[in-house]
């Protein structure tokens, strides 16, 4: 059982970085830098996910009678933006690699500086210190994104058939490891999923994505795809970093538990707009 718990995060970093490293591989420097090119679109992702994102949270915590581990799981998620499944989400939505892979990297490399100022001032508004130095952010930022995203470009640069053979290969093992990590960890924490339900928990996760949906595809755009992409990027978020501030804050297994129940009241919540999405792609 202990060499379970050390494997299963050592699995879950191979996982997502290499989910990464399959983003390099498939992208041109150009796409990377797409956002810093268009400070307004620039902007607007950072509003959507950056801002109006924690203010729901804050507001759903506020208004909804929840347990403190569940406002703890809403908030740390509220905080915590783009995982590496949010390219592939938007790529499926018809965004192009330009506006999904730009829009990711902008927003990775700005967290450094934005998530530990999100996390300072909600800590202040709840008069908690919670304890996120920049540095542990910028850290696991380098290790678990830069790195990886540089491999895999170094891979395309340097091989680039080789890249574009192996790039679907390396994405599905990635999910496909990802999935038989997820497995054991939410079986671990499962009895405290079932216990956070009540008290309008599921209701509460459910009303800070929808918001993020909306968010993201009124600010998105001006084409279909872009706001879909904007709309995901906003929408989901990565528990990872949420699960690093729980971390280092000393956090029980419910908060953790709050968290995972998040990601997937989340990605439920977001099926009926990409559903939505395709349809409206498919009329145009």
């Amino acid at each position: 059982m202990d060499l379970l718990h050390t494997l299963i995060p050592i699995a879950l970093t191979v996982s997502l970085s290499a989910l990464i490293v399959a983003v390099g591989m498939d992208a041109e420097l150009s796409d990377l830098l797409h956002l810093f090119r268009h400070p307004l679109s620039l902007a607007k992702a950072v509003l959507a996910v950056n801002v109006i994102v924690p203010v729901a949270a804050l507001l759903v915590v506020y208004l909804f009678p929840l347990s403190p581990a569940a406002k703890a799981g809403v908030l740390l998620m509220g905080v915590s933006p783009v995982p590496p499944l949010a390219p592939g989400k938007e790529l499926k939505a018809g965004a192009s690699r330009a506006t999904s892979y730009g829009l990711y990297t902008a927003l990775v490399l700005l967290s450094v500086v934005i998530v530990p100022l999100t996390v300072e001032v909600i800590g202040r508004i709840y008069g908690r210190d919670v304890v996120l130095p920049p540095g542990s952010v910028a850290r696991n930022v380098a290790l678990t994104a830069l790195l990886p995203l540089a491999l895999g470009l170094g891979i395309r640069r340097l091989a680039p058939a080789f890249a574009a053979r192996a790039q679907p290969l390396v994405s599905r093992a990635a999910m496909l490891l990802l999935v038989v990590v997820l497995i054991p960890l939410l079986i671990g924490v499962w009895p405290g999923i079932v216990g956070l339900i009540g008290n309008g928990t599921l209701a509460a996760m459910a009303a800070v994505t929808a918001v993020a949906l909306v968010a993201g595809h009124l600010l998105g755009g001006p084409g279909l795809a872009d706001r879909g992409a904007l709309a995901f990027a906003a929408a989901t978020r990565h528990p990872g970093i949420a699960l690093m501030i729980a971390s280092a804050n000393t956090a029980d297994q419910q908060v953790t538990a709050a968290i995972l129940t998040f990601l997937l009241v989340g990605l439920v919540v977001a099926i009926p707009y990409q559903v939505w999405l395709k349809r409206r792609a498919s009329r145009a």
